[in-house]
């Protein structure tokens, strides 16, 4: 009896065990990461970050949402190298759009899935030169002949010159639709949700888990965004001019920090460039400030202008697109400049390069016209004249040059003739 007490016992330990264990057990994850925005360098760092941290053995599969108009080449080329090396099964979920290198990433995934109303292809290069445009078809055709996909479809979305019977004519890009992807081989389903996803794939009862772009990410990827970065600089540029034109530490300084420190901070966390370019940048804005102070053109000014301009352009990851950041920048900042002089705006330091002082009878300088008003007058010699000298008239004492002879101090003299601002006098 005893014996059976304790099988019943040992028994219905087991059973609780089991149904704990079922319970409260680890289950299968599916992570889900959005590819979101221009793609960039902190698109790059975020899903790379986000893989790391995915644990391959408890994990089914990883479902890159995508809904990007394109970005980088070179970065999206290194997600694809991320996507093709993961040794957990991997799903684009293109809900919205796959546009130029969104193109690229969405075929590297195992399967490709395309939510009803999304699109795939554009994936032209910027700028098309006949070198880049040949990389960047390789390295589709690569992905696409990796993955079992219709290579000569997928060329066709970046190459004009490419021609498909029926699908695409020559000198437009092949753009699909979710029904044109299926058809063409690009894409392996369509669904609208995660769950249709999973159980076309039959993977049942997977935790879903939603990586989020933090805000640190978030913030690298919009100012990395070259219209973002044109609008910082143009913010900084300014708030410069503002701070320059106006007394003290003000509104000025605060929005050119500000803007400065949004791109050059930006770009830094975003893996664009180190605290090398913001050296350079505030070595070129010491330089422009001693140009301020100082008079004349000379090493300051030329060293200010190549300094800030190093800072700037090496900051951003593309050369072009900081050169049309600044471009714009300096076109902008122009033109408010301008305005802000024109509604009275000052700086004491613009009369080192801008004349501005007048020069009045008060204080002993008389204009060319003022001069002919002494002519046929008569006044005192109060030095020699050899042949030049001082006389005095009306109790002014002006400048004065003999006509012919010596003339002596004390002797009166008289304007015989007016020549721009010299005066010529005969002693009577």
């Amino acid at each position: 009896m005893m014996k059976n007490n304790k099988i019943g016992v040992i028994a219905l330990m087991m059973l609780f065990l089991f149904f704990g264990l079922g319970f409260n057990g680890a289950k299968d994850n599916v992570y889900v990461i959005p590819i979101e925005g221009e793609i960039n360098k902190a698109t790059f760092k975020f899903v790379k970050n986000a893989m790391e941290g995915i644990d391959p053995n408890t994990t089914d599969a990883i479902i890159f949402e995508i809904d990007t108009y394109g970005g980088l080449i070179a970065e999206a080329i290194n997600i694809k190298d991320l996507i093709i090396a993961s040794p957990v099964p991997t799903i684009s979920y293109i809900n919205n759009k796959a546009v130029s290198a969104g193109a690229l990433i969405s075929i590297a995934s195992e399967k490709v899935v395309m939510s009803k109303s999304a699109t795939i292809g554009s994936a032209e290069t910027i700028p098309n030169t006949e070198k880049i445009l040949s990389m960047w078809r390789g390295v589709l055709r690569d992905t696409a002949q990796l993955r079992g996909r219709d290579e000569i479809v997928v060329e066709a979305m970046a190459d004009k010159d490419i021609v498909i019977d029926g699908v695409i004519e020559r000198d437009k890009l092949l753009n699909l639709t979710s029904s044109e992807a299926l058809k063409y081989g690009v894409s392996d389903m369509t669904a609208d949700s995660y769950k249709e996803i999973l159980d076309a794939l039959n993977i049942k009862n997977a935790n879903i888990v939603e990586i989020q772009e933090n805000l640190q990410v978030k913030l690298t990827k919009y100012i990395a965004s070259p219209y973002v970065a044109s609008f910082l600089l143009t913010l900084g540029f300014v708030g410069l001019v503002i701070e320059i034109l106006t007394p003290g530490f003000g509104l000025g300084g605060t929005i050119s920090i500000i803007g400065f420190g949004l791109y050059f901070g930006g770009n830094i966390l975003a893996g664009n460039s180190d605290w090398t370019s913001l050296i350079l940048f505030v070595i070129g804005m010491i330089l422009a400030g001693v140009a301020i102070i100082v008079p004349g053109f000379g090493i300051p000014e030329i060293g200010s202008v190549i300094f800030i301009f190093a800072g700037v352009i090496l900051a951003v990851d593309s050369v072009s697109t900081a050169l049309f950041s600044l471009s714009i920048a300096i076109i902008l900042t122009t033109i408010i400049s301008v305005m802000l002089v024109k509604l009275g705006f000052r700086s004491k330091h613009l009369n080192k390069i801008v004349l501005q002082s007048n020069h009045s009878s008060e204080k002993g300088f008389l204009s060319t016209d003022s001069m002919c008003n002494y002519l046929d007058k008569e006044g005192i010699a109060d030095t020699e004249l050899r042949p030049s000298g001082f006389i005095t008239i009306d109790g002014e004492r002006l400048d004065a040059m003999s006509e012919s002879d010596l003339i002596f101090k004390g002797s009166k003299v008289k304007v015989v003739k007016i020549e721009g601002s010299k005066i010529f006098v005969r002693r009577i």
